[in-house]
């Protein structure tokens, strides 16, 4: 007789209405059900029963109580620690990292089905270290293994050396296997590759040769029968998508066609309700999407579709463009003007994304709200502030504008270190991390390029400085600040290749806004890291690279206006300005009031009016009045020079 299938019957039945007095009584109830099988025996089964009934009913209990205690066991996670792997030493535990985010449906999925599962839970408690780290909170640790997806997976031994890395959801089974395999074999597995040295290149630009083969891979990645770039999961690649409106602005009419369609494509990703811009679609299509919604898409394709309205005047962009805004402005916006990090796929287990997404707002409401990750973060309000400033570049909305003015004062307020530097959250782990002063000081030379206002400038140079001291490694800059007592592969600075190329660009704009050479040397030594990048491995990604490279070889698109920042004419002019469509340009306002240009390099003739000027290969245009008439003049220079 099976009495733990019995027990399972018996727990299965109290879901019922009818089992109310079971839950209060459940052995009566189990001792009830093995007296209604008796009745049913054979006679010599019955004796057999009753003389054997004591000794069947204790290895009952005994099983009852295994039961209950394998399903009450949980795994004891721990928040990231150095300690820990001094712990694992001590107890010659294995360590197991959990990295997931908030937003993450496959990472709620695994928490559900894997690490609840009995043969797991034992595996992990008994011979593991549970690590369970958010990765939006804690950017070294995510930045280490983005390249993996979330959830990611990564096994260590107590000296911090990897032994597996795994990507995505592992099913219960599956990971029982591998915790019981590297038990049994703790040596480095398959996924893990002893990190390469990088040396430094001799000449911080691409060749020829290889600005062909770079262009040539992104030509050959286009996804031509769906749009977009990549196969399975659809989304905009925004260094991609930059690129190809560079190039078409430049008169290449098939990158003009990749940017275009990418960008309707995309379209089908806006939520048409509560606006704000869903993560990706699945199964090589536009129309699967993934719910998630994460700042760092908003951001990036907020600039995208202002520049391609400004660049194509089509209102559909304008439209997708303020549809983000009006997302991150009604639900990712706290009280006090900062911005939250995102927005959750499901609102539930048993809610997700496609049964809410496809209802109206008044049906959404009524079964909830997918769970917003409340922090405010340094790195994404940066990210938010690049944002707005670019639809305001494009609209002139002022409201737009003062959104990101005031984040750009919280975080000041609230996350600012003091000395251009600014920690992640309220309370960090660890850090500095590179990635928010990185995105606050790229947000403080958005400010300034919108408003003319120099403090926004000077805050942008501070945030740089910091970046200078603090992250510049022997090639490149490092993602994080190195803790005490690191362990292993955390003891080896982690530079990042996106990261690298922001610094490029943002130094390179600081040299011509400010005139400082000293800019050109922080520019190369990030250059240096990223020609290392050009390999078979790599090739596919080095359009950001390329497109640092490009800047640094080129003087930006450069207008002046010349008039009192109360003069309407002067304003007018500016607001023009602002809306030429070119990512690398040099935009500024002088005001005679203000003393002499933070970049005297160009000596411009006091006028009676406000009036613009055009400037390319150290020449200037003839005064410009007319607002409707700048755009033509700057393309005429510009381009012809080019």
């Amino acid at each position: 007789m099976n009495f733990v299938g019995y027990f399972r019957q018996v727990k299965r039945v109290y879901a019922t209405k009818q089992a109310i007095p079971c839950i209060r009584k459940p052995l009566a109830c189990v001792y009830q059900s093995i007296i209604e099988k008796r009745r049913t025996m054979p006679r010599i089964l019955n004796h057999i029963f009753k003389a054997n009934f004591a000794l069947i009913f204790v290895s009952f209990l005994l099983q009852f109580n295994a039961i209950q205690a394998a399903e009450n066991e949980k795994i004891t996670w721990h928040a990231w620690s150095e300690e820990l792997f001094e712990q694992a030493q001590r107890e010659d535990k294995l360590l197991i990292l959990d990295l997931e985010a908030v937003w993450c449906h496959w990472c709620h999925v695994m928490e559900e089905k894997t690490y609840h599962d009995p043969a797991v839970i034992k595996l992990i408690n008994q011979q593991y270290i549970a690590i369970r780290v958010d990765q939006d909170a804690n950017p070294d640790i995510s930045i280490r293994y983005e390249d993996y997806g979330w959830p990611a997976t990564v096994i260590f031994k107590a000296d911090g050396s990897e032994l597996v890395k795994r990507r995505g959801y592992i099913p219960p089974e599956r990971m029982a296997s591998l915790l019981q395999a590297v038990i049994d074999d703790p040596t480095p597995g398959p996924s893990v590759v002893a990190t390469k040295e990088v040396i430094a290149g001799s000449n911080p630009e691409f060749s020829t040769k290889q600005r062909e083969k770079i262009i040539n891979t992104v030509n050959r990645g286009y996804d031509v029968p769906t749009g977009g770039w990549g196969t399975t999961h659809k989304f905009i690649l925004a260094p991609n998508v930059e690129f190809a409106l560079i190039k078409a602005r430049q008169g290449d009419e098939a990158f003009e066609k990749k940017a275009r369609e990418t960008l309707d494509k995309a379209i089908a990703l806006i939520d048409p309700v509560w606006g704000g811009i869903y993560q990706y679609s699945d199964r090589g299509r536009w129309n699967s999407p993934h719910f998630e919604k994460i700042m760092s898409f908003q951001s990036d394709d907020l600039q995208l579709y202002s520049l391609a309205y400004l660049q194509f005047n089509e209102p559909r962009y304008l439209k997708a463009a303020r549809d983000i805004e009006r997302y991150l402005s009604t639900f990712l916006s706290s009280p006090d003007g900062a911005f939250y990090t995102s927005q959750d796929a499901d609102v539930s287990d048993k809610i997700d994304g496609h049964a809410f997404y496809p209802l109206d707002d008044k049906g959404r409401r009524a079964l909830g709200m997918p769970r917003i990750d409340k922090n405010s973060y340094a790195r994404e309000n940066g990210w938010a502030i690049r944002g707005l400033t670019a639809l305001y570049d494009a609209t002139g909305d002022k409201l737009v504008l003062n959104r990101a003015i005031k984040a750009a004062n919280w975080v000041e307020a609230n996350r600012g270190l003091g000395d251009g530097g600014f920690k992640h959250g309220e309370k960090d782990r660890a850090g500095p991390y590179l990635a928010d002063t990185l995105a606050m000081a790229e947000a403080y030379l958005a400010l300034y390029i919108s408003t003319g206002d120099r403090a926004w400038l000077e805050k942008s140079r501070a945030g740089m400085a910091f970046i200078e001291k603090n992250f510049q490694s022997t090639i490149g800059f490092a993602a994080a600040a190195i803790p005490k007592n690191s362990k292993g592969v955390f003891q080896q600075p982690l530079l990042q290749m996106e990261a690298n190329v922001s610094i490029a660009r943002l130094a390179n704009k600081l040299l011509h806004y400010t005139g400082n050479q000293d800019y050109k040397k922080t520019a190369s030594h990030a250059m240096q890291y990223l020609v290392t990048l050009d390999n078979p491995d790599n090739v596919r990604y080095l359009v950001g690279p390329l497109m640092a490279a490009d800047e640094l070889a080129a003087d930006p698109a450069h207008i002046t206006i010349v008039g009192s920042k109360s003069d309407a004419a002067a304003q007018a002019l500016y607001r023009k300005a602002l809306q030429y469509p070119v990512v690398y340009r040099r935009i500024e306002w002088w005001d005679t009031a203000e003393g002499k240009m933070p970049n005297p390099d160009v000596q411009y003739p006091t006028l009676a009016k406000a009036a613009a000027f055009i400037c390319v290969n150290h020449a200037c245009s003839t005064p410009i009045t007319a607002p409707e008439k700048l755009h033509a003049k700057a393309d005429n220079l510009i381009f012809s020079a080019q």
